[in-house]
C-alpha cells in the first residue's frame, strides 16, 4: 500500500497470526458477500455465515441474486461485520449438494444462530448452500493501521 506509511512485516506490531483472523471469522455474526452480476455489475449483500473446517459456510434462496451470481461465477469476497478489525476472504463458492454437507451446515447454523431449522430449509430444489475456502485473506487490527496489515495466501 504505497503512500500509506505501512511498516515492514517485522516493524510495528508486525504481521498477525492466522489464529487472529480465524478468531474474528468465528466471532462475526454477519458477513458481507460480494459477487457480480453476469454483466459485471457489483452486488453486495449481508449474509449469515459460519467459519467451520477452514471455510465460510452459508445458504441462500436459490432465486436470490447472490445465488444466481455465484452459479454464474463462483468467485466472491466475504468480509466480517467489524470494520475496525476486518477480515476479508476471497475465494470460490462451492455449491453444496451432498446430504452430509447440508446436514453439517444445518447443524452449525442452528448452533451459531440459536435457530431450529430443519432440512427443508436447505432443500436444493428451493435453496442453495455454499462453502467458500479462502484463496487469500486480509486483515487489519484497530488502531494499528500502519503496523498490522496482514495478507494470508492459501494454495488452491
Amino acid at each position: 500500500m504505497p503512500g500509506y506509511g505501512i511498516q515492514a512485516a517485522d516493524k510495528g506490531s508486525g504481521l498477525q497470526p492466522w489464529s487472529w483472523a480465524e478468531a474474528h471469522l468465528v466471532a462475526s455474526k454477519y458477513f458481507w458477500l460480494a459477487t457480480h452480476w453476469p454483466d459485471g455489475r457489483p452486488h453486495v449483500m449481508p449474509v449469515w455465515a459460519i467459519w467451520h473446517d477452514g471455510a465460510l459456510w452459508f445458504s441462500s434462496s436459490k432465486k436470490s441474486r447472490k445465488a444466481q451470481n455465484l452459479t454464474h461465477d463462483p468467485r466472491c469476497v466475504m468480509t466480517t461485520e467489524d470494520p475496525t478489525n476486518p477480515v476479508v476472504v476471497e475465494g470460490e463458492a462451492e455449491l453444496l449438494t451432498e446430504r452430509a454437507d447440508l446436514e453439517t451446515l444445518l447443524r452449525i447454523e442452528n448452533s451459531k444462530y440459536a435457530t431450529n431449522y430443519g432440512m427443508d430449509m436447505l432443500d436444493p430444489a428451493e435453496n442453495s448452500a455454499f462453502r467458500v475456502r479462502p484463496l487469500w485473506a486480509f486483515g487489519i487490527r484497530a488502531g494499528e493501521f500502519t503496523d498490522s496489515p496482514t495478507r494470508w495466501i492459501f494454495s488452491e
